[in-house]
């Protein structure tokens, strides 16, 4: 248990309107407009986890991964009532917990400066900042 009755755990037996209530709530309409692909998605995912308060879903995180070389952080939302309490660093931390040895853990999001500061906060720093100063990122959006 987090704080105030709020817990974080692995999620089984999603509740499709709660879930897509999550995702409206945040914002996410392209998730929305498309709840058979949202359900796709999630029932592909590696690993989920959630944060409940009484039962409602505040918050969920999900990870993609072949467990051994990438990880890749795919959705972290948490419900704007519980937002800057710290429930969305312990999502991460929580869906990668077994992804401690994967090497490579990645995310895009957007160029917000909360969200640059939250995943800076995790440790994540943007391609263009990192050591090697050698690396290139490259995303295609179809639709």
């Amino acid at each position: 248990m987090l704080r105030d009755g709020v817990t974080v755990e692995i999620a089984s037996d999603l509740d499709q309107v709660q879930v897509l209530g999550l995702y409206r709530a945040v914002g996410w309409i392209a998730y929305t407009e498309q709840p058979d692909v949202l359900q796709a998605a999630l029932a592909g995912s590696s690993r989920i986890v959630v944060a409940r308060e009484g039962g409602a879903l505040i918050g969920l995180a999900r990870v993609i991964s072949d467990g051994a070389s990438i990880a890749y952080l795919q959705d972290v939302l948490v419900h704007p009532r519980h937002q800057r309490r710290g429930l969305g660093a312990a999502l991460v931390r929580s869906a990668l917990e077994p992804y401690a040895e994967v090497r490579q853990k990645v995310l895009l999001t957007d160029d917000q400066p909360a969200q640059q500061a939250f995943y800076e906060h995790l440790g994540y720093q943007e391609i263009s900042k990192t050591a090697s100063g050698s690396l290139r990122a490259f995303v295609r959006f179809d639709r």
